[in-house]
């Protein structure tokens, strides 16, 4: 597992204080997007795709959820609005006048959608990393819990792994790590508690919608959910030999097409 690169911080959300990386350009002009992980996990996942998007003048903020890494909080009677402020927290320190994005990987796009409904004043654009495709065979679900489970059987943990994260001629093994169990409950309990009108409609800002084409959570059938949900918001690519694990599987493919549609968005930048 590799670590979050870049310069570590904190900032305060009310009771939650969330530690974060960022790393990039630090002037004021330089567009700031802020990566949310997917369920159970930290930012350590998006190392070698911050770094590609770092290297193309982006400033990447890279927050751990709470419970997770530094960062603490209240974790039992939250919802998605509690975890959005605190990603919100991370990218208002670091946005400056370039523009700011928010990027949601799986589980973390319901979360930047909500940052995105709930500050449209501070997010310019959002990337969708991985987003399932609002329904998907219970059996990925039931991987999760193998996957994330040190006592299951290692060669189970893989073919969960396997079948729910990375396509074909990808490693799992480095996600036998980087899970937290306690955080996957509260996510699971925030989204039981939030109602879906105070987040589903994300805003009014534009939207990347980036998917692996090996993806069980998003069936070729959904591909073009987002589309019919948000259009004409919304920008579609497909990413050929990925799956639900696609930021960790194609970083500098995924790198190459937020950089570009960023620079579309913010052109003055």
């Amino acid at each position: 597992m590799s670590a979050v690169p870049g310069e570590m911080k904190t900032v305060r959300n009310g009771e939650a204080e969330v530690a974060y990386g960022v790393l990039g350009p630090s002037g004021e002009d330089a567009p700031t997007l802020c990566l949310i992980a997917s369920t159970g996990r930290g930012p350590e996942d998006f190392a070698h795709l911050a770094e590609a998007l770092a290297a193309g003048g982006l400033r990447v903020v890279l927050p751990w959820p709470r419970g997770a890494g530094e960062s603490r909080g209240p974790l039992e009677g939250i919802t998605f609005h509690d975890l959005a402020a605190d990603a919100a927290a991370a990218l208002e320190a670091e946005a400056g006048a370039g523009g700011a994005v928010i990027v949601g990987h799986a589980y973390g796009c319901w979360i930047a959608r909500t940052v995105a409904q709930d500050r449209p004043d501070l997010v310019d654009g959002i990337i969708l990393l991985a987003a399932g495709g609002g329904k998907w065979p219970d059996d990925l679900s039931r991987a999760i819990e193998v996957a994330m489970d040190p006592e299951m059987p290692e060669a189970d943990r893989l073919a969960a792994l396997q079948r729910g994260f990375f396509a074909e001629g990808h490693d799992p093994r480095p996600w036998l790590e980087g899970w937290h169990a306690e955080l996957v409950v509260a996510q699971r309990a925030a989204r039981a508690a939030t109602e879906r009108d105070s987040w589903w409609p994300s805003g009014r800002a534009p939207i990347l919608d980036i998917v692996g084409l090996q993806d069980p959570f998003r069936a070729p059938e959904a591909r073009d959910f987002y589309l019919r949900e948000f259009a004409p918001r919304v920008e579609l690519i497909a990413v050929d030999g990925a799956s639900h694990a696609m930021p960790d599987e194609k970083p500098d493919e995924v790198a190459a097409h937020m950089l570009h549609w960023v620079e579309g968005l913010l052109p003055g930048t």
